[in-house]
């Protein structure tokens, strides 16, 4: 591939999810693409691995701003990012979600006087305790196109004075990225033996939020809710989880539970799709619960995707609600999750990064809708 990045599309992104939700984009951009990872998620097991998972080339920028304060990150990503783009002039710059690192995207391509597209836009938790919801609201303000995945979302957008003409309905990448990587049947099977537990008997877990797990009194509520649960949990223990853990003497916490590394993407969606149920304080888990048809118990204050509340989700406050919430869901998991393979998900088809394409070149953000060479 041509190390020449002036003209193409610049992906900024920095983290597990903005891979997974961008890798659609990516490939069908194809060497019109110029990937720009900055480190936020800096561990190999956040980040490589996902990049070859979806078949991906290394990005062709990497920044390393991981390891510092959240104001720190986004000002030195979005000085670096300045730099880049004065050197070499991307065609659009294309961010996605609320983290850090798609503000210090959208910011540098704002100072530059570059057009911003928002990947996943007009989410909102009304929670002004969440640093993402400040970043998603800056991001989707300064962004010349915003694709929102649910009408609901366009109607945040709308609501803050966005106009039409920068608004469009794609769907959820997250959707063809589950339908891309989620493995067989026989490897799920595999997958079981390896983890020692069965289909529908366990629960999967994943806890990574500040809000949880930078509080201790939180973070042993947590813990000791989920060792208390009739059937195994399979934890895989973020890095920010894994420091927590220690730094609070929580480790004796962690012996109930089945704690295993960081999951490869494809390893997760494997394991979820044969769990009873998730307890997670994740956004994606969440919409990811729409297209494996697992339900997901959601531990958080607030939540940005109000699509899959009643349905695939139920958001609980830390303490007793959370075994009460799972013991219920794992009362008769097989008739939950028979009812739930009835409910469409909310986020589309799988075709959300064709649509954000064909959505960038009505605009004129891109040429034309710029799809590889068969």
């Amino acid at each position: 591939m041509s190390q020449d990045r002036s003209g193409r599309v610049a992906i900024v992104l920095g983290t597990r999810p903005e891979i997974v939700k961008l890798a659609g984009l990516v490939r069908l951009l194809g060497e019109r693409s110029w990937v720009v990872h900055t480190g936020q998620h800096y561990d190999a097991e956040l980040s490589d691995v996902f990049f070859a998972q979806f078949g991906l080339q290394p990005p062709l920028d990497a920044l390393d701003v991981g390891g510092r304060t959240r104001g720190a990150q986004i000002g030195e990503a979005t000085a670096r990012l300045d730099a880049l783009f004065t050197d070499e002039r991307p065609a659009a710059v294309v961010v996605q979600g609320d983290t850090n690192s798609a503000l210090a995207g959208a910011l540098a391509a704002n100072a530059g006087g570059i057009a911003l597209v928002h990947v996943e836009a007009g989410l909102r938790s009304h929670d002004r305790a969440m640093p993402e919801e400040h970043n998603r609201v800056l991001v989707d303000h300064v962004a010349d196109l915003c694709l929102a995945p649910t009408a609901t979302s366009r109607a945040n957008l709308a609501a803050e004075g966005i106009p039409d003409e920068r608004i469009a309905v794609t769907g959820n990448t997250v959707v063809e990225a589950v339908q891309q990587l989620l493995p067989d049947p026989d490897e799920r099977r595999d997958l079981l033996d390896s983890h020692g537990v069965a289909r529908n008997g366990f629960v999967l877990s994943t806890f990574h939020r500040p809000e949880n797990v930078d509080d201790a009194e939180r973070l042993a509520t947590i813990l000791g809710q989920l060792g208390a649960l009739p059937v195994p949990v399979v934890l895989p223990v973020h890095p920010r989880l894994a420091a927590r853990v220690e730094g609070f003497g929580l480790r004796p916490r962690l012996d109930a539970l089945h704690a295993v590394p960081p999951l490869g993407y494809r390893e997760f969606l494997g394991l979820f799709a044969e769990a009873a149920l998730a307890v997670s304080d994740s956004g994606g888990v969440q919409e990811e619960a729409s297209v494996v048809k697992r339900p997901v118990v959601v531990v958080r204050r607030s939540t940005e995707r109000p699509e899959v509340l009643g349905t695939f989700s139920e958001l609980v406050a830390v303490g007793p609600d959370i075994g009460v919430a799972s013991e219920r869901w794992l009362d008769d998991p097989v008739a939950v999750h028979e009812r739930l393979a009835a409910v469409p998900s909310p986020y589309g088809d799988g075709r959300a990064s064709e649509l954000a394409l064909d959505a960038m070149a009505q605009r004129q953000l891109i040429k034309q809708r710029l799809l590889p060479e068969e």
